[in-house]
């Protein structure tokens, strides 16, 4: 998946002038790629569209301009899009009452390790994180992740931790949807969501824990 360059960023009058027509068109990038499991957890995988999307925003909200502060972000959200044959993704933990939600940070410490996606064939891939992403005592209601998927096809996403067990398979236009996001490399034009596409499949070395049960499709 392609990486966020500087020249793929508008400045910020020539965003607001295109905003209202992003906004409206960037849910339709979205709904395919946000997957509940369970009623608890969130999965929002991103491709190069939806972070282009969330650097605009954040460069609009907070008015940076410098281009120091303007590359900082561009490296922190390419660091959330998957390299060749990785999906990247944020996992939300979605409770609203906030007593509970502070109560299952604490308890879900293991749950980084124990979510995956489920591949046709019979690989079972689990999520690699880039660092901690919590103090020790409590995880992150934010979490973020790949996925080392190589040409797979993921068919469902979800979580084996005791007591938050459960699992969604995807839709065909979420298959479709990931499906896309590992196979073509997107070059983003300046323009609101504009993309041209070129067809690029890689693979890269599995760790030895998410290679347990492969076998070809």
């Amino acid at each position: 998946m392609q990486k966020l360059q500087r020249a793929h960023l508008l400045d910020l009058d020539s965003y607001e002038r295109v905003r209202a027509d992003v906004r409206a068109a960037i849910s339709d990038v979205q709904r395919p790629r946000r997957v509940a499991v369970g009623t608890q957890l969130v999965f929002m995988f991103e491709n190069t569209r939806t972070v282009w999307y969330q650097v605009q925003e954040l460069l609009r909200a907070e008015r940076i301009d410098q281009e120091a502060a303007i590359q900082r972000e561009l490296d922190s959200y390419n660091a959330r899009l998957g390299d060749s044959g990785q999906l990247g993704c944020c996992l939300l933990i979605a409770i609203d009452d906030p007593a509970l939600r502070e109560r299952r940070l604490r308890e879900w410490l293991a749950l980084p390790a124990h979510v995956y996606l489920r591949c046709a064939g019979g690989a079972t891939v689990r999520a690699t994180f880039n660092r901690p992403q919590g103090d020790g005592q409590r995880i992150a209601a934010v979490q973020y992740l790949r996925f080392h998927v190589d040409d797979w096809q993921p068919i469902a996403v979800g979580c084996d931790l005791p007591g938050l067990v459960a699992e969604t398979a995807f839709t065909a236009a979420q298959r479709d949807a990931l499906e896309g996001d590992l196979h073509v490399t997107a070059e983003l034009e300046r323009s609101p969501g504009g993309v041209a596409s070129r067809h690029h499949v890689a693979a890269i070395p599995q760790d030895g824990r998410d290679n347990d049960h492969r076998r070809p499709r």
